[in-house]
């Protein structure tokens, strides 16, 4: 079966509101000739003469009372839908946003986000999910609005990509501890007891890498998932974490941090999302608060 010509839904929502060729074809900017012809494909297409004489006009068929209302609903709806997007109100924005972000961005950032947005948009609702591997899924099958994190080889090529800020790692002890005092130098940060954060239970990470030249190793004491968790042993025994500098200022508050005695690589955190999500207003009025206050906490 040939696909029908949708442009005749409009000629058709035309000849059953007037009832007439005539002033149809005037409404449509076409001749009477070219209009009596549309009305003919009509017929065909449908099967039934819509429109009968009876005197000097003409009157519609039962189908076409039937499909009256029908019709004009079909041309409003595709009307509504090729129409350019209103402006955004923000104020009668009512939607749940779905945010994946690794542990500790909730904790650092979330209370501005969650304030600005209910100020702007009371009918917005904020849901944090944990991050507990880097898998593009989520944002594939729209179970996921936002995402943030480090990109890399295994990120879905096709996602968007905004960077967020850079960060470093540092040291955080609890206070009162040895290496809360005096020059940190690599051979005292390396003596210490470690805790080493980990999603892949791994015991080895760049800072490693960035001893072993000097011939120096950590003692891991403790391998856990997280950057909280981490921060919560350290705050609470003499061991050491290291963790990242800005995706952790809430959480360490009442802790002494310091910058490693060695060079790791800074790196990049930045906020990932489907490209079906890029011109949606509501998507795009999020992103950019979750940029104004990722930029404006330090």
């Amino acid at each position: 079966m040939s696909r029908p010509d949708f442009n005749l839904l409009v000629t058709l929502d035309v000849l059953l509101a007037e009832g007439n060729v005539t002033r149809a074809a005037q409404r449509l900017r076409l001749s009477p000739s070219a209009m009596s012809r549309a009305l003919a494909r009509l017929r065909e297409t449908t099967g039934d003469p819509l429109l009968v004489r009876a005197g000097r006009g003409l009157v519609p068929t039962p189908r076409a009372l039937e499909l009256r209302e029908r019709v004009s609903q079909l041309v409003q709806d595709g009307v509504a839908v090729l129409r350019p997007v209103e402006k955004l109100d923000v104020k009668q924005l009512v939607r749940t946003f779905t945010l994946r972000t690794s542990e500790g961005f909730v904790e650092n950032f979330g209370p501005d986000l969650i304030a600005r947005v209910g100020e702007e948009a009371p009918g917005v609702r904020l849901r944090f999910v944990q991050k507990p591997n880097k898998d593009s899924a989520p944002l594939r099958d729209g179970t996921v609005d936002l995402e943030t994190g480090v990109v890399e080889k295994t990120t879905a090529p096709e996602l968007r990509v905004q960077a967020l800020f850079r960060d470093r790692y540092i040291g955080v002890v609890r206070k009162g501890h040895l290496l809360s005092k005096g020059k940190i130098t690599p051979s005292r940060y390396a003596a210490g007891r470690h805790i080493c954060v980990s999603r892949e239970g791994l015991d080895r990470g760049p800072i490693d890498e960035a001893l072993k030249p000097l011939g120096l190793e950590r003692e891991i004491v403790t391998i856990v998932g997280g950057f909280s968790t981490a921060l919560g042993l350290a705050r609470a025994s003499d061991l050491i974490a290291s963790v990242p500098e800005r995706h952790t200022g809430n959480l360490r508050v009442g802790m002494h941090s310091f910058p490693l005695p060695v060079s790791v690589p800074e790196f990049t955190v930045s906020l990932l999302w489907h490209p079906r999500l890029d011109a949606d207003q509501a998507h795009r009025w999020l992103r950019g608060h979750v940029r104004d206050i990722c930029a404006a906490i330090r």
